[in-house]
């Protein structure tokens, strides 16, 4: 006996609904890391794809374990919270890296520095 046979179906179907959504928006970043020319524009595709497909992925974790053990379940948003406050910081500290690297190298595609900075 599973302890997934006392999940009612239309709950079942919630949670396949939530994770197939959530493996549908990591793919995309996966792909999307694939496909694109060069770093500035690689590194949006899995930050952006993989965030939502996690949280798409929590969500089906939230409703599954908040209908097995019949009262709300919410420290799982924990995750949410620090997926959504560190990707985006890795997400700049590398930019602004590749883009001191790539203006020390000279190289012609990157902005140049504006006079503030």
């Amino acid at each position: 006996m599973n302890h997934l046979d006392a999940l009612p179906p239309w709950a079942a179907i919630l949670v396949a609904v939530f994770v197939l959504l959530g493996a549908l928006f990591a793919f995309i970043g996966s792909v999307g890391l694939l496909r694109l020319e060069n770093f500035y524009q690689r590194v949006h595709a899995p930050t952006l794809g993989t965030t939502l497909g996690t949280f798409f992925m929590l969500a089906g974790s939230i409703t599954c374990f908040s209908v097995l053990h019949g009262r709300p379940i919410f420290y799982e948003i924990l995750i949410g919270v620090f997926l959504t406050l560190t990707t985006p910081i890795t997400l700049m500290l590398l930019v602004r890296a590749a883009l001191y690297r790539d203006r020390e190298e000279g190289s012609q595609d990157v902005p140049r520095k504006l006079p503030g900075e």
